[in-house]
């Protein structure tokens, strides 16, 4: 990690802060809120208190699941610390973030393409997978609507919102995920956590289902069948 989380941080967020691609799918289409949410919190935990840029198409204006300001802010995030990048096409998109993934003085970059993007191959992902090792800046690319594919990613994350627990005076609880890791570069096995994201704090902590043993377990992969995902705007910069 770049800047450690005052509470130490999840198996999860020490892996997305390698300097490298790392991809995020929601489960489901209603997870793409989620796939968003934590992608966001997973890059400011990266960034520390640099900037993070993050690029998405410019039909994302009209979707009403997108990145926005009272979003960030209602996770902790301070959303001036976001630059927002809207691109004609995914093309666009790319090239954006590969010029986002090579310019060290980034605390993270985010890349956000929805739909099943032919152009995003695997020569389009080790492009980004090397400009972030080589600038050392993590890349978070969040895949709305798509399945997941074999990509020069160093992570690869199903991503699925998860019941939030009620904190004192029934107050709203910290936001939950369950994350599943497809796959990892490095070798480490596939797992499965359920994460909590606490804003005032800043950080993640691994939560425990109803007390007993960490979520943490084998898993296989995604059915090629399985129905696509689908969904967080900031300081306009084009």
């Amino acid at each position: 990690m770049k800047a450690g989380a005052p509470g130490g941080n999840s198996p999860p967020a020490e892996l997305c802060a390698h300097a490298a691609l790392h991809e995020f799918y929601p489960a489901a289409p209603g997870d793409a809120a989620a796939a968003i949410g934590f992608a966001a919190a997973a890059a400011a935990l990266a960034a520390g208190d640099r900037f993070i840029l993050w690029v998405c198409e410019d039909i994302a204006r009209d979707d009403p699941v997108r990145l926005h300001p009272s979003g960030l802010a209602a996770l902790g995030l301070d959303p001036a610390r976001h630059v927002l990048v809207r691109a004609r096409s995914v093309p666009d998109v790319l090239r954006a973030g590969v010029e986002a993934a090579r310019c060290g003085a980034l605390g993270a970059a985010v890349i956000e393409v929805r739909g099943e993007a032919r152009q995003l191959d695997l020569t389009a992902s080790r492009r980004l997978s090397l400009a972030a090792q080589a600038s050392g800046v993590p890349v978070l690319m969040v895949r709305l609507a798509a399945h997941p594919v074999s990509s020069a990613a160093w992570t690869r994350w199903l991503v699925r919102s998860a019941p939030s627990r009620a904190l004192a005076a029934d107050a709203p609880g910290c936001p939950a995920y369950d994350l599943t890791l497809l796959r990892h570069r490095g070798g480490v096995a596939a797992g499965a956590w359920r994460m909590e994201w606490d804003r005032d704090r800043r950080c993640f902590e691994e939560r425990t289902s109803g007390g007993g043993a960490p979520l943490s377990r084998g898993v296989v992969s995604v059915p090629a069948d399985r129905p696509p995902a689908t969904e967080t705007g900031l300081r306009r910069a084009v």
